[in-house]
């Protein structure tokens, strides 16, 4: 019986896009690979995600094309990936592509032995040779070529690769880092700034919310008003900018250009929740509306789009529609002055920047395409001065205008919505949710964060006997990586300090728990990104470099120094520490590279403070004392509520605030710095005084 595409069963978006491919795909399975042994192949591995343009444009000229599949299937067993699914396998094999090749990318191909040792590595490959790049259709022959005649060259490569793989999981510790290589990366950053657009280096731009963050916390702990500059700046123009979309909300992956205009289309869970954190830190620092108004705007795009009926949150959204990237997002005018009033479409065509011709170009030809990426090139406030309007008249008939133009868009044909449920990047949303639900004091913020947690914990965790990765159309599967237990612990400590209900903290720490028995590397410190209970695939690697998403070490080494605050268990402590040692050399040589994990090390090495207010959460002195807190920007800090009743679970689990107790039947404020506690204190500005904060500013 002829071998089959093995991907219809499959759950994955992005492996049910492959599964009607004349390629006989497999899953990741290891019947494939004794295929492999069976049939003396090699095995061809093809890793991407289901909303990735250039795994698109392989797919197309490829692998639905009888030509190259014949090839394929007569010299390969052929597997399919979905990094999103299993950032192991996509881990490992991208640091061979790197190795080899100098760069990485997706749609990622590895070709390797049955035993899944690599000796080949390339991202894209076109069907023919063109421009010096090998296509497949002359590739193939000649790697089976090699294979039948110069099997022992293969082996060998194959050999050397893996132990060079090996061995680059093997990091020594070093020193502590200090305070020299935050500046490092501070001086870094600003060396790469672009003073006229905002950002850092050249096209193609990244927002890169983790950077900052990074410099917000930077600014605060040596007053910096450079640093805070650079990040009011980056953080105005990208939301002026194409890559933020203007009629439906969130952002786009990253642009394309200098100038934030031409964006990938793709829209990422992970980045609206990072970028999220980031505006919402920007807020508490200077209080522009603008960028409270784009907070409000991610959360009506998520909780619209990306959010499942049982409240979880789905992971990406494609940046192609009909077979064009961006057709879904770009507007002629001719298209504008179909939906709307003619006052409105001069408003629109001048407010968004619009013309006849176009800003869009054909990426192929670079011609002008007559569509148009809606931008903003000043402020609404400029705006409505140069018009002599009010700014809420203005705003007013934009928001009018814009509605039109979202439900004539909602009638075209959608991109791709990439469905699964991932534990990690849910992490990330419910700490963004839950951290801008404190600080704006919106409960729908927090109630969708809520959600999102109850659906990872009841059906991703309580079922099984350690925490799971994906979730799709009823089935879990793939057991939990670092990331899913760093990111996750993150939200809990987000919603514990939100909420104060016990659970979440007590969940956070069991996880905790957890995540060091089955991670933890006991000999020289830091997280594998792969459990005890996970199949090796040449060896377990550390991740820690802070890229699109950040690194479970780094949000972990947090976590470690958040939870040991917030329990006064020093050994967690410790255990940060011992992140920061393993970790000291590739950050000090590119600290840039690391600003999630120097966010940690400013942490524990700056002045930070545990915070109990203890009084009954229902009276107005409790919630006052707290939301002068929630008014504050004092990221270095951990808080705890300590309610007169109802506290045993708490007393367990931080037994040292069984003695913080109310004064004078007052909600009271104990404040400790670096270990030394203050005099407890019923007085806000007292309160706030201990934290260096030198005023209490009412209605922000």
């Amino acid at each position: 019986m002829p071998d089959q595409n093995h991907l219809k069963s499959e759950k994955s978006p992005y492996l049910l896009q492959h599964a009607d491919n004349p390629v006989n795909w497999y899953p990741w399975c290891e019947d494939a690979f004794n295929k492999a042994q069976e049939q003396d192949k090699p095995v061809f591995v093809s890793i991407g995600y289901a909303t990735c343009h250039w795994c698109h444009v392989m797919a197309h000229e490829s692998f639905e094309d009888e030509e190259v599949a014949q090839l394929m299937n007569e010299h390969f067993i052929n597997i399919k990936v979905d990094r999103e699914e299993r950032p192991d396998i996509d881990n490992t094999y991208m640091l061979v592509c790197q190795m080899l090749t100098g760069n990485g990318g997706w749609p990622l191909t590895i070709i390797m032995t049955p035993d899944k040792k690599p000796f080949f590595a390339a991202t894209y490959i076109p069907k023919k040779s063109r421009f010096g790049r090998p296509g497949l259709v002359d590739l193939i022959p000649r790697i089976s070529e090699l294979w039948n005649n110069e099997r022992e060259k293969i082996l060998n490569s194959a050999k050397e690769i893996a132990g060079s793989l090996s061995n680059a999981g093997k990091i020594s510790p070093g020193q502590e880092m200090g305070a020299e290589v935050l500046d490092k990366a501070y001086h870094q950053l600003s060396e790469s700034f672009d003073d006229q657009y905002g950002g850092f280096n050249d096209a193609p731009k990244f927002p890169s919310p983790h950077n900052l963050v990074f410099l917000l916390r930077y600014a605060h702990q040596n007053d910096v008003s450079e640093a805070r500059d650079a990040v009011t700046q980056t953080l105005e123009q990208m939301r002026k900018g194409g890559i933020y979309d203007h009629v439906g909300f969130g952002f786009h992956r990253y642009s394309t250009d200098r100038r934030w205009l031409v964006p990938h289309f793709e829209k990422m869970l992970y980045d609206q929740a990072m970028l999220m954190m980031a505006y919402t830190e920007a807020w508490q620092v200077t209080q522009n509306p603008e960028f409270k108004n784009t907070v409000e705007e991610i959360y009506t795009y998520i909780s619209r789009d990306m959010t499942d009926t049982d409240g979880a949150f789905y992971s990406a959204e494609d940046a192609d529609s009909e077979g064009e990237e961006g057709k879904f997002y770009v507007w002629s005018v001719n298209e504008v002055r179909e939906v709307l009033d003619t006052a409105e479409v001069e408003l629109i065509i001048e407010v968004f920047n619009m013309d006849e011709t176009g800003n869009y170009k054909d990426e192929a030809s670079g011609q002008k395409t007559g569509k148009n990426i809606l931008h903003l090139t000043y402020s609404y406030e400029k705006l409505a001065r140069e018009r002599s309007m009010e700014l809420n008249d203005f705003k007013n008939k934009i928001e009018q205008a814009r509605n039109k133009l979202f439900n004539a868009r909602e009638q075209r044909v959608h991109p791709l919505k990439d469905d699964k449920i991932l534990t990690d990047w849910n992490g990330l949303m419910i700490a963004a949710l839950a951290r801008a639900g404190r600080v704006f004091q919106r409960d729908d913020y927090t109630e969708l964060s809520n959600q999102s947690a109850r659906f990872i914990l009841n059906r991703m965790y309580k079922n099984y006997d350690i925490l799971m990765h994906r979730f799709r159309d009823g089935q879990v599967a793939i057991k939990a990586h670092a990331d899913d237990y760093a990111f996750l612990i993150w939200g809990l400590i987000e919603l514990y300090e939100t909420t104060f209900e016990i659970d979440w903290l007590e969940q956070a720490l069991e996880l905790n728990d957890q995540f060091i028995k089955h991670f933890w590397d006991e000999q020289n410190g830091g997280f594998f990104f792969t459990g005890d209970f996970a199949d090796e695939l040449l060896g377990r690697q550390k991740q820690i470099y802070d890229g699109a998403a950040p690194s479970g070490n780094s949000v972990a080494m947090m976590n470690l120094l958040r939870l040991a605050k917030l329990t006064s268990n020093h050994e967690l402590e410790e255990k940060a520490a011992r992140i920061n040692r393993q970790f000291s050399g590739q950050a000090e040589q590119y600290p840039t590279g690391h600003t999630q994990l120097l966010q940690a090390v400013q942490y524990g090495i700056g002045s930070s403070f545990e915070v109990v207010i203890a009084g009954d959460p229902e009276n107005n002195d409790t919630q006052e004392m707290l939301q002068a807190l929630r008014n504050s920007y004092i990221p270095n800090k951990v808080v705890l509520l300590h309610p007169e009743t109802g506290n045993e679970k708490l007393h367990k689990l931080a037994p040292f605030i069984s003695n913080q107790t109310t004064k004078e039947s007052r909600a009271t404020a104990y404040v400790c710095q670096n270990h030394e506690c203050n005099m407890p204190t019923t007085d806000i500005e007292g309160m706030l005084s201990q934290l260096g904060i030198k005023s209490h500013r009412k209605g922000k």
